[in-house]
């Protein structure tokens, strides 16, 4: 018999901001395969500073394994990996784009490419380089992002989508991997988050999201990746707000996952009909070879 389809009733809210929860059965805000799987923990919160979501995203930690696996060769059993962007601290270079971006393939298992242009660090302002808003040649983007982790950010060019594949750590991307759960943090998530009577009074649309997939089914002549679960971001009022919303199954499940920030490519101002929204610190579950 299959299990129940609905997320476990866990969803964390930082208080900081007023905020609109995701709500479980809402069909528009969320997305189930139609594979046996129990569904997953969800984790989400969002608020003005890194303090209103901090203990929603230790809490994530905890879940997926409080071990740190940093740069260690895999594969292990247990424990997580982490990017923050900031290369180990104090640096505020502004990288070129490139995809696909390989930076942490050996190191921590991990793939993005984009549509775009390419996919960049780079601090709100500031650096040799100017940061976002040289990068996208918009002076508010120096004021309008917020950090959780000082001080660079993650940014698709020419795009508002990131897709992240999986591998066995110190494989430097030979061996595929799925991993048991991924968050996010963003920056200035101001759309609402989809609830079903926002829609249904024309209030705007929610602006960002995340996908997960399992790997494809090697029984299935189609070979195409289920999709395990979507759901929106929560928003925050305000510049520079916080976000975090990630999810942990009760095994390895995720072969990769669709990250569409914002409802338009970085570069526009920030406004009411453009909601530019900017990555920052990713989680995820050890990565485990693909069965």
């Amino acid at each position: 018999m299959k299990k129940s389809l609905l997320p476990k009733a866990l969803s964390t809210l930082g208080l900081g901001a007023a905020l609109v929860c995701v709500s479980a059965p809402a069909a528009h805000a969320q997305g189930y395969s139609r594979v046996d799987f129990a569904a997953p923990i969800v984790f989400q919160a969002a608020g003005p500073n890194a303090a209103s979501i901090q203990s929603t995203v230790d809490a994530f930690r905890a879940a997926l394994g409080n071990v740190n696996n940093a740069n260690a060769p895999g594969p292990l059993t247990s424990g997580r990996r982490e990017i923050n962007w900031d290369g180990g601290g104090g640096v505020d270079t502004t990288t070129a784009p490139v995809t696909p971006f390989d930076v942490f393939l050996n190191t921590r298992g991990s793939r993005f490419t984009t549509p775009g242009m390419g996919l960049s660090q780079a601090p709100p302002a500031g650096g040799a380089q100017g940061g976002l808003a040289t990068l996208f040649n918009n002076p508010t983007y120096g004021t309008i992002f917020g950090t959780f982790s000082p001080l660079r950010l993650f940014t698709p060019v020419g795009s508002n989508v990131t897709e992240g594949l999986f591998f066995v750590p110190g494989t430097n991307g030979a061996t595929p991997a799925t991993v048991s759960g991924f968050g996010a943090v963003f920056t200035d998530v101001d759309r609402p988050d989809g609830n079903l009577s926002a829609l249904e009074h024309g209030i705007r649309r929610a602006s960002t999201r995340i996908e997960f997939f399992a790997a494809p089914d090697s029984k299935s002549r189609s070979h195409r990746e289920s999709l395990l679960f979507s759901s929106f971001v929560p928003a925050a009022p305000g510049d520079a707000s916080l976000s975090f919303f990630g999810v942990v199954f009760d095994s390895a499940l995720v072969a990769r996952v669709r990250i569409t920030t914002g409802n338009v490519a970085p570069g526009p101002d920030d406004d009411r009909k453009h909601d530019v929204v900017m990555m920052d610190d990713f989680i995820y579950g050890e990565p485990q070879p693909a069965q």
